[in-house]
């Protein structure tokens, strides 16, 4: 019988539980519950008791950008509630299709610093290699969710001309594979990429930008672990929470997990409306980002790329909940406030 009268939190972490007891040959493995996705937002909406009328749901903004959503995600979504701060992470609205000047489809202009096919160049001693268009998520706000993709999915011999371009030049200290999402390829893929970069001399440190640990628990597997324990390099991996919500216990243990093989771990957030613009719930995510062994990082402001303006928060108000965190927390829970520009060599502190 499943208990009554529970929180989201709890039954979040009753439903992990539950999932614990599951005998490992009945479980499903992260590639089949990487291939479950929830893509249908009135499938999502039925299981949460929601009606698409009480949403704002929009049938036209999912065409331009198709709803991605774990299961194990979704699960952590309140029953009833229109205005769940994960919920709106995902569920397209018709707030998206609302044309704001100053938003467009390549808003930090990453068409100008992609030398070869599925690298960009964009700062100063380190690269980005976009690994795979692919997500378990699809975020409403996503600065890439107009980018080329299909420009950028080399073969695999397009990957030796990206790595080649990394040997080739010695300034070039970090490698940062996002996409997408690094960890929605298979292990074998990533293996071939890991081995290839560690080889590189003048390489210190590798950066993985995923939210898989908090989308799909299950992909922190021993093969990762071991792939990411074995590297001669410092590994930083920088997960994507935005609300406190997304934690459970399940997260917590592949926090743990990758804590334990070496990989240092930090957080990036963006400043959403309606999602995390309060000072409560940016000290909650913080202490609870700790608690999990994560250190925030980032607190961006919002990219303007089209169909995301109904996020934004202003500058004043940005600076008054930093200043309200400050105030509220010792300073290595406080994240940078961030803006990032075209054409600029680092991100802008505010």
């Amino acid at each position: 019988m499943i208990p009554v009268a529970m929180g989201g939190s709890q039954m979040a972490d009753y439903n992990a539980a539950m999932l614990r007891t599951i005998p490992l040959s009945y479980r499903p493995g992260w590639q089949e519950q990487l291939a479950d996705l929830l893509t249908d937002p009135l499938e999502l909406l039925e299981l949460l008791q929601l009606t698409p009328a009480a949403t704002g749901y929009s049938l036209a903004a999912l065409k331009d950008f198709p709803m991605r959503v774990t299961r194990a995600y979704a699960g952590r979504m309140r029953k009833g509630d229109a205005r769940d701060p994960l919920l709106l992470q995902v569920l397209p609205l018709a707030a998206e299709l609302q044309v704001v000047p100053g938003y467009v489809n390549d808003p930090l202009a990453e068409s100008t610093t992609n030398p070869v096919p599925g690298l960009l160049h964009k700062y100063q001693g380190r690269v980005l290699l976009i690994t795979t268009q692919n997500c378990a998520i699809h975020c409403r706000y996503c600065f890439r969710r107009h980018f080329p993709y299909a420009d950028n999915r080399p073969s695999r011999a397009g990957w030796e001309q990206s790595l080649d371009y990394i040997a080739s030049d010695t300034t070039i200290e970090e490698v940062i594979l996002s996409g997408g999402d690094p960890l929605a390829i298979s292990n074998s893929h990533l293996d071939y990429l890991l081995k290839r970069l560690a080889v590189i001399p003048h390489l210190r440190r590798i950066r993985l930008h995923t939210r898989l640990p908090l989308l799909l628990p299950d992909r922190i597997d021993p093969t990762l672990l071991s792939l990411l324990g074995e590297l001669p390099q410092q590994v930083v991996m920088v997960i994507h929470a935005n609300h406190a919500r997304e934690f459970d216990s399940e997260v917590d243990l592949a926090c743990q997990r990758l804590r334990a093989c070496g990989v240092h771990l930090l957080n990036q957030s963006v400043l959403l409306a309606g999602i995390n613009d309060s000072t409560d719930a940016l000290i909650e995510l913080s202490q609870r980002l700790f608690a999990a062994g994560v250190l925030p990082y980032y607190l961006h402001m919002l990219d303007k790329v089209n169909g995301a303006a109904h996020f934004d928060v202003p500058e004043p108000e940005a600076l008054a909940l930093i200043g309200a965190m400050q105030a509220g927390l010792p300073g290595y829970l406080v994240p940078k406030l961030v803006r990032e520009l075209p054409h600029e060599r680092h991100k802008i502190m505010l």
